[in-house]
């Protein structure tokens, strides 16, 4: 065990306890390098051999001895001897270091030409949503994520199809579209259908030409009123169905499920032999009559 220099409170260590912590938190990890162990008179003589000792192998001390209310003080300063032919960890960051160093005086001008950007863009694709195409919400990859909704690429073919959208018309409208996703789930799918439907409630389309709307194109009152949405275009909502408190039933305190599980793991496992025994009784069974 160790104490560093600092602390005030008088530390007492014994033949059995001082070798090896030592070793371990002191000079392996390196945390601490000057230690002042205060140690009785009647184990000076020990603790000096396991110093010398773990001198031989490992560890290198500068020792100097004090003596203090009856206690021999041991100022140390070990340092681990690193295996191998390797470079010693010496950090020297002297090679032109002022040259390589990245500055960043340009942020300011940098966040305004964002900003313009932003403005330019918006008056470049108005009337449309500033946020872009609308995306669907999707579960996070992975087990530690997957409780977790999120936007995706793009919607599928078949939430296209359940919504009552042409795959080719999706994108012209703002949807975008992604060929490779496949829904796993019923829930998946309903959750993008009525976002879809949603989306397509709100939705008005200008017509190309104006002065000739074609069907499904919006009215001129429609058009004249629409303004750009310059927020977030249906956000992804968490949604965090919590159970109801309720007392828990006797059926449920008397029922074991680690030995359903048991049950269904065994059942599953010995499926085909007991199929097999089923077979040879019922044609057993028929020769007896015959």
């Amino acid at each position: 065990m160790s104490v560093p220099r600092h602390q005030s409170e008088p530390f007492q260590v014994t033949e059995e306890g001082f070798c090896k912590p030592f070793v371990r938190h002191v000079v392996r990890k390196s945390k601490i390098n000057d230690l002042v162990l205060p140690i009785p008179y009647e184990q000076y003589p020990d603790i000096l051999l396991r110093i010398h000792h773990y001198h031989q192998r490992e560890v290198k001390f500068e020792m100097d001895e004090l003596i203090l209310d009856g206690f021999f003080c041991l100022i140390l300063n070990g340092t681990m001897v690193l295996k191998h032919n390797n470079q010693l960890p010496n950090q020297h960051f002297r090679k032109q270091w002022d040259l390589r160093v990245k500055t960043w005086f340009d942020q300011a001008g940098r966040k305004k030409s964002r900003r313009i950007a932003r403005v330019q863009k918006a008056g470049r694709i108005a009337p449309r949503p500033i946020d872009g195409l609308l995306r669907p919400a999707v579960r996070c990859p992975t087990v530690r994520y997957n409780m977790k909704l999120r936007s995706g690429r793009g919607f599928t073919l078949e939430e296209l199809k359940e919504a009552g959208i042409r795959r080719k018309e999706a994108r012209s409208i703002g949807i975008a579209v992604d060929f490779r996703r496949r829904n796993k789930s019923n829930e998946s799918l309903e959750l993008n259908v009525q976002r879809l439907k949603a989306y397509k409630a709100k939705l008005i389309v200008f017509p190309r030409k104006a002065g000739k709307p074609k069907k499904g194109d919006a009215e001129a009152a429609e058009v004249a009123s629409a303004v750009q949405l310059r927020g977030p275009l249906f956000p992804v909502e968490q949604v965090a169905a919590a159970p109801e408190a309720r007392a828990i039933t006797a059926e449920e305190k008397s029922t074991n499920a680690y030995m359903k599980l048991r049950y269904a793991r065994s059942a599953a496992r010995t499926l085909g032999a007991r199929e097999k025994r089923a077979r040879d009784k019922a044609e057993e069974e028929a020769n007896k009559v015959i």
